[in-house]
């Protein structure tokens, strides 16, 4: 067994390598992660984006060695020192630039935390099994001589590292939240739901609304809930640029100064604007001035 697991080592960080690689190189929101990574601070803001870039070239260059045959120590130890790197840079990220993105594995921004520590110390100590236990032994010789233990052994790994990757969360970690919060709110035993017509009359009736709504170019397009807040998503156009606006509204409250936004910009990912209270109305810039709101928001 645990030649098993060294032997699979390779494959494991090759395959997370080739995600992350990619992602770097040729993901649609790369430039604007890179921007909010703490590699801003070593390489300074002009050399960012192509040192992202670079990263992510060298991380596919490691990720096709370790995954094509035939399997090299070189290989293997390249692996250790980019996770033990990975690590390095993850402690100076955390003492310099505390709210930076982690600029890892997904274009969603996501902390610094203790996941991202352990998913590159798995990454280090699966390095460092394989070279000691399987350094010449090939992931596809164990396929093909135990392909049943190959394979559960490769997902129960594969789902240690979503598991320690926030950039999933969204796939796997919220739907179970809101399951469980289905399951044991005391208003779900009823059968109630709070219906999103209240939820949209309340947005309406909230300062940030008003103080946004010029820019909004749709009705809701996508709702859902977490916990006690309702979030309702709309596009928009937010100087002169396509956005989209996602609103949280208290959902089992009836609270409309506590209605919060976030205009995020759809090409880049970055975030244009949040509110949490809305600005006095003899403030109000120049692209809400000039963009009357629609009659049910005046009137409301």
């Amino acid at each position: 067994m645990p030649t098993t697991i060294a032997a699979l080592a390779p494959l494991l960080i090759g395959g997370v390598l080739l995600w992350s690689g990619s992602l770097k190189l040729f993901g649609r929101h790369a430039a604007a992660e890179a921007r909010r990574t703490a590699l801003a601070g070593l390489v300074g803001e002009a050399r960012v984006v192509p040192a992202y870039r670079i990263l992510g070239g060298l991380e596919l260059l490691i990720a096709v060695a370790l995954i094509a045959p035939p399997p090299l120590w070189i290989d293997l130890a390249a692996g250790a020192a980019l996770s033990a790197g990975f690590i390095a840079y993850l402690g100076y990220a955390a003492l310099a630039a505390p709210a930076s993105s982690c600029g890892c594995m997904g274009s969603r921004p996501s902390r610094i935390s203790w996941r991202a520590f352990a998913r590159a110390g798995t990454m280090l100590l699966a390095s460092a099994a394989a070279l000691l236990w399987a350094p010449s032994i090939a992931w596809y010789t164990e396929l093909s001589g135990e392909p049943v233990l190959f394979t559960a052994v490769l997902a129960a790994e594969a789902l240690l590292v979503a598991g320690l990757s926030p950039e999933f969360d969204h796939r796997w970690l919220l739907p179970l939240r809101r399951l469980h919060n289905r399951l044991t709110h005391p208003l779900s035993g009823g059968g109630f739901e709070i219906p999103l017509d209240s939820t949209v009359t309340q947005l309406i009736r909230s300062g940030v609304y008003r103080h946004t709504a010029a820019a909004l170019r749709s009705d809701v397009t996508e709702h859902w809930d977490e916990g006690e807040w309702r979030f309702l998503v709309y596009s928009a156009r937010y100087e002169n640029r396509p956005a989209t606006a996602v609103y949280a509204v208290p959902r089992l409250r009836y609270a409309p100064d506590d209605v919060r936004v976030a205009m995020v910009d759809e090409e880049e990912g970055t975030t244009l604007l949040t509110m949490d209270t809305p600005p006095p109305e003899d403030s109000r810039p120049e692209w809400v001035l000039t963009n009357p709101l629609p009659e049910h928001v005046r009137t409301a």
